[in-house]
Formats: C-alpha cells, structure tokens, sequence
C-alpha cells in the first residue's frame, strides 16, 4: 500500500510538470492551429539560457526569470521570423518547418555548449516530507504544484475573462473576419506563440531537475508524454491538457514502478494509439458541426 501511495503521488508530480508542458501545445494549436513539435528544443533553449544567467549571477531566481523571458523571446522570434512565412494551405507544411527548427535548435545547443549533460538544481529541497509515516511530497514538489496551478489560473482567465483571449481564439478560427472587424490577426498570432513559449520554458525549468540533466535533447521522451496528454485530453482544451498530463503521469509512475522504466515510453505510446484511434479529438473535445 505505502508503494502505491509513494507511486501516485510521484505520478501526480509528474503529472502537472506534463500538464503544463501540454497547455503550451494547447496554446499554440488555439492561437495559430499549429501542432508545434518544436516545443521541446525551445524549452530545452530557454533552460539553457536559465543555466547561463544563474551561473553568471549565483542566482537561480535570476536565471528562473531569465528563461521565462527568453521563453517568451523564442516564441515571439519564431513566428515573425519563420511562421509567418509558411504557407499554411497545408498542415504539413507548418510540421516540416517545425521539425526543421527542432534539428537546427539541437544542433546550435550541442555547439555551444556541448552534448553532456550538465547539472540542473532544484531550488528547494527535493526530500520528502513525512505525513502520517509516508513520505509523499517534497518541497520542491509543492512548488511544481504551486507554479503550474498559477499557469493553469491564469490562463483560464485569459481565455475566458478577458478581451484579448477572445481574439486570440477568433484570429485562429476566423482570420478572415477577425480582420474585418479589426482584430490585429498577426500580433494575435504571436503573441500565442509567445505565451505558448513561455509556459514551455516553465515546463521546462520544472521538469529537468527531476530527470539526468540538462542536453540539447533532454525534452524529447517529455514531449512526446506531453503531446499524449495534449491529444488525450483534447488539443483545443486546456482543461483536457490538465487531466491528459495527470493521467499520463500516473501511468508512467505506475507502470515505472510496478512493471520497469523501459517500459513506460512504450505505454505512452500505446495510449496515443488508442485515443487516436477510438477519440481522435481528445476525450474533452467539443462538439463539431456536422456538415452535409
């Protein structure tokens, strides 16, 4: 029983880490309708330069920050200075881009600062805390908690509360007519693109500490467990992105703990098949129009 208290909880930490990462996909593909597979080498690019600034100041609030805004830098540069020119009358021409883009920020990285791995602290404590006899969470696990509900929060209130998000979402549905009724189709684009950027960067920031390190391809198996939790839930939720990065994050802490880490890629995969054939639209989908 003590097993599978520690397994659950593991897994509901690695849950929100992935949760936040599928919000950034989410992010992207309701701003530009875009799935963006270079998520994970921008996120690894801000982390980078999170390590830079912290070893430069000593401090890793500093460098906390820093990757927040080098986020939020990455994303606004790609879409001005690569998005926006593709042509976008073809979904795969966007994805050849991106995997293109991933390639090239892999490769900058490797060359600048080289293909070991280099060490990420937590800024807190990552013993657990005993309750009741049971070590469950540990201080650095309750700000991974803390973070990513201030994401999520955020984030639904944009979306939902205010007048921005309501353009966002109308300059990725209709850019046409969003355009005639004075919608900034393009600023709209980019910042999604910004945003989605940044949430990656604290996706990021969160989640390497808890794997073997920092390296130009540290976020690959993350993104993949990330767009499981994005399709599980449904690409244009963002509350299916919460519920997909939970439920992946307990299979892979259950599956890694009962049966072997090897295993817990392939069960991934195997749920994305699964949903991909059974609920193609993520289990929180909306409902589409049916057109005669």
């Amino acid at each position: 029983m003590d097993r599978f208290v520690f397994l659950t909880f593991d897994g509901l930490v690695r849950g929100v880490v992935l949760a936040a990462f599928a919000l950034a996909l989410v992010l992207i593909w309701r701003a530009a309708r875009i799935v963006n597979f270079a998520q994970g080498a921008m996120s690894v690019a801000s982390v980078y330069v999170a390590y830079s600034v912290t070893a430069a100041t000593g401090s890793y609030w500093i460098g906390f920050a820093a990757a927040l805004l080098a986020g939020l830098a990455l994303g606004t540069l790609v879409d001005v200075a690569v998005m926006r020119f593709v042509d976008h009358s073809s979904p795969l021409n966007a994805v050849i881009v991106a995997l293109g883009l991933v390639l090239l920020l892999q490769a900058v990285l490797g060359m600048t600062y080289g293909n070991e791995y280099l060490p990420v602290a937590a800024p807190l404590s990552r013993d657990a805390l005993s309750i009741g006899g049971l070590a469950l969470l540990s201080r650095y696990d309750l700000f991974v908690f803390a973070a990513v509900l201030v994401v999520v929060v955020a984030l639904a209130l944009l979306f939902t509360r205010t007048p921005v998000g309501l353009r966002m979402r109308a300059a990725a549905f209709a850019p046409q007519v969003s355009r005639l009724l004075g919608v900034n189709v393009g600023g709209m684009l980019t910042l999604g693109w910004a945003l989605a950027a940044g949430v990656g960067a604290l996706a990021g920031m969160l989640v390497l500490p808890t794997e073997l390190g920092l390296h130009p391809n540290a976020m690959d198996l993350v993104f993949v467990s990330a767009f499981t939790a994005a399709v599980v839930g449904g690409l244009d939720s963002p509350a299916g992105a919460v519920v997909g990065g939970v439920a992946v994050g307990l299979i892979l802490s259950y599956v890694s703990g009962y049966v072997g880490s090897d295993t817990a890629p392939i069960a991934v995969l195997v749920l994305l098949l699964a949903v991909l054939l059974i609920r193609p639209n993520g289990l929180f989908s909306s409902a589409q129009a049916r057109h005669v």
